[in-house]
């Protein structure tokens, strides 16, 4: 079989199991180059020439008869052995369009890891020694020239058919900014081995602060992104994100020579080219992620696997191919994500117990415990993974284990986190220091906990949960994004998904007013600012996570929005923000109560504050999709609610919120 040497391969795995590298050259034999104790993963690249042609290198791929012996111990050595099937080779400039391309047959490691958790998610270590399946760019062949979008022009070449869809009429209707916004969305693209895998945090041409992490690939940061371009059509950029990031997962990236738990995902990622030994200028591209190790705090990141599995629904949901989840490298990451937060500890909550800075608010911030954000993501996360876990003998136990954390979690949410005017009333007449299991105040919350800035500002109607609940500790913020998620999931019930709406639409000075939307209110000020943030000079009051405002909020809200049947509301939200977005320069946050000045330390031409405003302009335009993102109450779980009976007492307990009847 004869090759060019100019062709290019991308191949990557992951630890415990050594690298390898396939190169072709001219000769009819396949040659195998082990890469023993790599760092990073790598997809080389045989002649420099071939990188600077940009996306017509050619690209080679195994077909699905390629497997790995699960019995080897290293490549190319005794006892192992590689077949390799046919290899499809794209021709011709400009005509192919890439997808990336893992091959459905698995090691036995894989397949040997997806019954690992029949017995307890907790008990067995087979996913120490998890081998993913090397990951290979393909080239398809494609007879029809690709049209180019009049907004795109030569960045639609450019970034293959991202955001391509030749709708021309549609084009024309949209506003100035949001052609500008897809211009710049689509010039955030990061392309690895010339294809699409994600987006950079920030694309500022201005900023010359380069020691900061903004030009990396944020799985958070990319999620409002991933929705706005499923949205107008395009999957491919998603999908090899999905299976990027899935390569990633369980690295071996340490702190202070402690290493992350299995099924960990990265907070980001950064394509890096590096020479290669010699002086012929070839050099190979590296994904380098970064697991928490140069984050602010080094705290690793709790929400990155629970958006992971989030948008791998959406993803299936959005673009009707469900072969994705249906993959046993992509089925066994979601159980690795699964057992990693269904551990059993110390902690007795049904709730996720996470550090400061573990999810978007990545600072000190007084979020530590059982944050909101991390519990409505978490409720979020479960109720993905259950419907696209392929249920089997193998997988009904940890099937099960979901079942059971969804329904606890739900109910521990709507009793305890849940606060309305009658709420505050009954808390504020609390008896304190209760031992019995009959006890009205099971947390020991003691009624001076109750802010000052919380009895003027709770309102008759509506309400809200609390940002947190620890013992003897509640924090009385509102979290905007938990909130809104609890509403998307239904992890509140239909009464209190109506309850938050009416008391974002009554407290609309205070949580939009200028711009959509507040982070979190009120503002951390004076001596509690000194306290609990560490005197923090960017969480200073009202500005960053402290009170900021977050235009990238803006997609959730309106999701919410619309599943609660307030379209005019989102559509409110949105025509506030697109006045100032694109005349601000798609500032990263912005600052003051009334969120009227741009943030002193926001970035500029920020990803998912762009990402946030042309995903809500999408639903917008189509709310029937919406629907595919949301969920609705799920009524097979309020028969398992844990309130029904005092299991140590007998004695009958008045039902809890979970059996709210809907209202018609």
């Amino acid at each position: 079989m004869m090759m060019n040497n100019r062709s290019c391969i991308c191949v990557s795995a992951v630890k415990p199991c050594c690298r390898f590298l396939i190169s072709f050259k001219r000769s009819s034999l396949f040659g195998l180059s082990p890469l023993i104790n790599s760092s990073k993963l790598r997809s080389r690249k045989i002649d420099a020439r071939s990188i600077r042609s940009g996306v017509n290198c050619r690209r080679i791929a195994l077909d699905r008869n390629a497997f790995c012996d699960s019995e080897s111990t290293s490549w190319g050595g005794a006892g192992s052995r590689v077949i390799i099937g046919r290899a499809s080779i794209g021709r011709g400039r400009g005509r192919g369009r890439g997808v990336l391309v893992i091959p459905r047959v698995a090691s036995d490691f894989r397949n040997q890891s997806t019954s690992s958790l029949g017995s307890h998610v907790n008990k067995d270590k087979s996913f120490e020694g998890i081998f993913v399946k090397p990951l290979v760019f393909k080239e398809l062949e494609q007879t029809e020239e690709i049209p180019k979008k009049e907004s795109g022009g030569d960045e639609d070449a450019k970034f293959g058919n991202v955001g391509v869809k030749g709708e021309t009429e549609r084009v024309v209707s949209q506003s100035e900014a949001e052609r500008e916004a897809w211009k710049l969305l689509r010039g955030a693209v990061v392309n690895y081995c010339g294809f699409p895998v994600g987006t950079v945090a920030a694309n500022d041409p201005g900023d010359k602060q380069k020691t900061l992490n903004y030009d990396q690939v944020f799985i958070r940061d990319f999620v409002p992104s991933a929705y706005a371009f499923l949205l107008d059509g395009d999957g491919e950029i998603v999908r090899n994100f999905l299976l990027q990031t899935l390569q990633l997962q369980s690295w071996e990236k340490t702190v202070d020579c402690h290493s992350p738990g299995p099924g960990l995902m990265p907070a980001s990622f950064k394509v890096k080219s590096v020479p290669l030994e010699g002086n012929d200028g070839s050099f190979e591209e590296c994904l380098d992620a970064d697991f928490g190790e140069s984050a602010i705090g080094r705290v690793s990141p709790v929400d990155s696997g629970l958006w992971w599995i989030i948008l791998l629904r959406a993803y299936g949901k959005l673009t009707g191919d469900y072969t994705l989840q249906e993959r046993i490298d992509v089925q066994t990451g979601i159980k690795l994500i699964l057992k990693l937060c269904l551990a059993d500890g110390f902690d007795m909550f049904p709730t996720l117990l996470v550090t400061d800075g573990s999810c978007m608010i990545d600072r000190r911030m007084g979020i530590h415990g059982h944050p909101l954000e991390i519990q409505a993501l978490f409720y979020s996360s479960l109720r993905c993974a259950r419907e696209m876990l392929n249920v089997n003998d193998e997988t009904k136990n940890l099937v099960a284990a979901v079942n059971s954390r969804l329904s606890a979690l739900s109910f521990h949410i709507r009793e305890y986190y849940w606060v309305d005017i009658k709420k505050i009333n009954e808390i504020y007449r609390y008896n304190t220091e209760e031992y019995s299991a009959d006890a009205t105040n099971k947390f020991n919350i003691y009624p001076e906990q109750i802010p000052s800035w919380l009895v003027d500002w709770i309102p008759n109607r509506g309400g809200y949960f609390i940002g947190n609940l620890q013992p003897a500790h509640m924090d009385f913020r509102f979290f905007t994004l938990g909130n809104l998620w609890a509403v998307v999931s239904s992890l509140g019930s239909q009464e209190q998904n109506e309850g938050v709406m009416a008391l974002i639409e009554e407290k609309w000075d205070d949580l939009v007013a200028n711009m959509p939307l507040k982070i979190c209110f009120p503002a951390l000020e004076q001596e509690e600012w000194r306290i609990i943030t560490g005197s923090d000079p960017k969480n200073t009051p009202w500005s960053y996570h402290n009170g900021g405002s977050w235009p990238t909020l803006l997609w959730q809200f309106t999701l919410a929005c619309i599943k609660m049947g307030k379209l005019d509301l989102a559509k409110k939200a949105v025509a506030v923000a697109e006045k100032r977005l694109k005349e601000d320069q798609w500032p990263e946050y912005y600052d003051t109560r009334s969120g009227r000045f741009v943030g002193k330390q926001s970035r500029l031409y920020q990803t998912w504050t762009i990402a946030g405003f042309l995903a809500s302009k999408k639903l917008i335009e189509q709310p029937e999709k919406a629907s595919l993102l949301f969920w609705e109450e799920d009524y097979q779980l309020l028969e398992t609610c844990v309130c029904g009976l005092n299991k140590s007492s007998g004695k009958k307990k008045n039902k809890c919120s979970r059996f709210t009847p809907p209202r018609s």
